[in-house]
């Protein structure tokens, strides 16, 4: 593991009144240990898991793909500051690392395809085959394979949207073996009761008024999707 610590600093807020310093849940003290390989945020839509995820990459300096800027027709200025709020702990050093989101994946695969037309061999890093002719889910464990080898701290922000039930298996697979091996770390935003069940994962619960660590079966995740199944 490399990042230790996070902890939200108050008085760093620039306002109270704006997303996301008006959330309660960071209004109240907040401090995160990163003991294990694999992290979870999990709760409902809303409740700022994806917001201090991106705020925690931010803070460790792993650079963001966007996509292509769009115009908005109402704009909030403190929107992306959570992270100067933030304190972190290093274990040895700073590392390199990544950050996901589904919804931008596509055009990060477009780009690579038009890399590969001036710089021929590129593909070779993402398994020897266009992650455009590939299926959104298939595209994405291909990045997953060749990204995670490299030693350093990843971020998801809900990976399981690209994902199938045997696709997210198949990642559960490998962000295992990568954490075990002592490469990566991996912080996850997510819904997914199959990613949630990560082995020796810790589960921070968004749902509430503060953030807690939660076990598994207490995930009202895992409770929503057995009791479907039990008496659907």
């Amino acid at each position: 593991m490399f990042l230790k610590k996070a902890t939200i600093d108050q008085d760093r807020f620039p306002t109270r009144d704006a997303y996301p310093f008006n959330l309660e849940i960071f209004q109240r003290p907040v401090s995160l240990e990163f003991n294990t390989p694999v992290t979870i945020f999990t709760g409902e839509n809303g409740t700022g898991k994806s917001t201090l995820l991106t705020a925690l990459c931010r803070k460790c300096n792993i650079y963001m793909w966007e996509g292509t800027y769009r115009q908005r027709c109402t704009t909030n200025p403190y929107e992306n500051m959570l992270d100067r709020a933030l304190r972190i702990e290093w274990r040895n050093g700073t590392v390199p690392g990544s950050f996901f989101s589904p919804e931008l994946f596509r055009h990060f695969s477009q780009l690579v395809d038009e890399w590969e037309a001036s710089s021929p061999g590129l593909m070779e890093y993402f398994g020897g085959k266009s992650l455009m002719t590939q299926s959104h889910g298939q595209s994405c464990l291909s990045y997953f394979r060749a990204r995670f080898r490299i030693q350093g701290i990843h971020f998801l922000d809900e990976p399981e949207a690209a994902l199938s039930p045997a696709s997210q298996l198949e990642f559960l697979k490998i962000i295992t073996e990568m954490g075990e091996a002592g490469t990566a770390q991996f912080i996850i935003s997510t819904h997914s009761p199959i990613i949630m069940s990560c082995n020796k994962a810790v589960i921070y619960n968004f749902d509430g008024n503060s953030i807690d660590r939660i076990s598994y079966k207490e995930t009202p995740h895992y409770r929503v999707y057995k009791k479907f199944f039990s008496d659907k």
